[in-house]
């Protein structure tokens, strides 16, 4: 998909960080595997979050183009086609709270991302992201993040300014050159030392959430920092790299993020699925 439109800085603060509905051409081209297929057909088998009939709307009106042609319901797209999909965005809020830079080199930008702000442009944000605020609001642009938060995590962001240090960055990654550290809130009394999680995480795309069982390999270290006898402060260091793999594993222990609502348990239930581990503490 290639992003097109400029980020403006149209915000609008009211309740959060909401974005002025606005116009948006999504590109792609026909990969070699979509050729043959009628454009309706393409559209309803590979993107899946609208109906049959929406497409089959779409393309009659023109918001579906081939060529920056209007086609009709039956048309058979060939390989590397342009195809044009226009849609009126409303994107959903977020947090309200500034993207702060804290250091800007000329390769490198720091900042501290705000939570509820998804990194990059993904499902229905765009504006509302770490590197559309930047550039709207700081002139900044391109950006090139090496490593993600998830959307609801606040902590360090580490962007490169070119490609050339993006890949640099990557190979420092790919080689265990690179340490993440995580700092959670807790409930409950976690336990001194070091603990060990190695448990499987199997990540659910169609619902958005992972879940500790048959998966891939998965390894976090957790420290205990501090503790009210409520909460406890946990260093958190992943060994793995999987999708939401340290939320999951908390909650696998039975110390879910104290404010995480995808993932928190609040009844002490053995029959609980969501917190296979969670038991009554005394």
């Amino acid at each position: 998909i290639v992003w097109q439109t400029p980020a403006n800085p149209d915000y609008i603060f009211r309740d959060g960080r909401n974005v002025k509905p606005y116009y948006f051409e999504f590109i792609s081209h026909v990969k070699n595997r979509w050729a043959g297929k009628t454009i309706v057909d393409l559209f309803a088998e590979e993107f899946k979050g609208r109906p049959y009939d929406y497409y089959v709307s779409a393309v009659k009106c023109g918001r579906i183009q081939v060529d920056e042609e209007m086609v009709p319901v039956s048309y058979t797209v060939k390989s590397s086609q342009k195809i044009s999909h226009f849609l009126h965005r409303h994107e959903p809020p977020v947090m309200a709270w500034d993207v702060s830079i804290l250091q800007k080199e000329p390769d490198v930008l720091t900042v501290c991302k705000p939570p509820s702000v998804p990194v990059h442009p993904c499902g229905q944000y765009r504006k509302n992201t770490v590197v559309g605020i930047l550039q709207a609001e700081h002139d900044l642009a391109p950006l090139f993040p090496v490593h993600r938060l998830d959307r609801l995590v606040s902590g360090l962001l580490i962007l490169a300014r070119n490609a050339s240090k993006a890949d640099l960055f990557r190979q420092q990654i790919e080689a265990g050159k690179v340490i993440k550290r995580y700092i959670a809130r807790v409930n409950g009394v976690f336990p001194e030392g070091e603990q060990v999680v190695d448990v499987n995480i199997n990540y659910n795309a169609s619902a958005g959430r992972s879940t500790a069982e048959k998966g891939k390999a998965a390894c976090t270290k957790f420290t205990r920092i501090s503790t009210n006898g409520t909460h406890s402060i946990v260093l958190c260091e992943p060994i793995t790299g999987r999708t939401h793999q340290i939320r999951v594993h908390l909650q696998y222990t039975g110390y879910p993020i104290a404010n995480d609502m995808l993932y928190l348990c609040f009844s002490i239930d053995p029959m609980c699925t969501n917190c296979p581990n969670l038991a009554p503490k005394g």
